[in-house]
């Protein structure tokens, strides 16, 4: 069970990381996000905002399309 869920389907690159980003920040640090995506590019975007973030990528599933991220915050 995530801290908080956002529902970026239907969403085109950048704007599922963008919003990933200003949810996280309501995240407490240690936290966790899940972010369910349809756009396939947020595979490698939200590896690279985890890497440079300094957040956790905990898990990362596909099922019938949506992509789901598990995110944990930095801090």
């Amino acid at each position: 069970m995530s801290d908080m869920m956002l529902d970026a389907t239907g969403l085109k690159c950048p704007l599922p990381v963008l919003k990933a980003g200003k949810a996280l920040r309501q995240v407490p640090p240690g936290g966790t996000l899940e972010v369910l995506s349809t756009d396939p590019g947020a595979v490698e975007d939200f590896a690279a905002f985890c890497e440079t973030g300094g957040h956790e990528l905990l898990e990362q599933t596909v099922d019938d399309g949506i992509f789901r991220f598990l995110i944990r915050a930095a801090g």
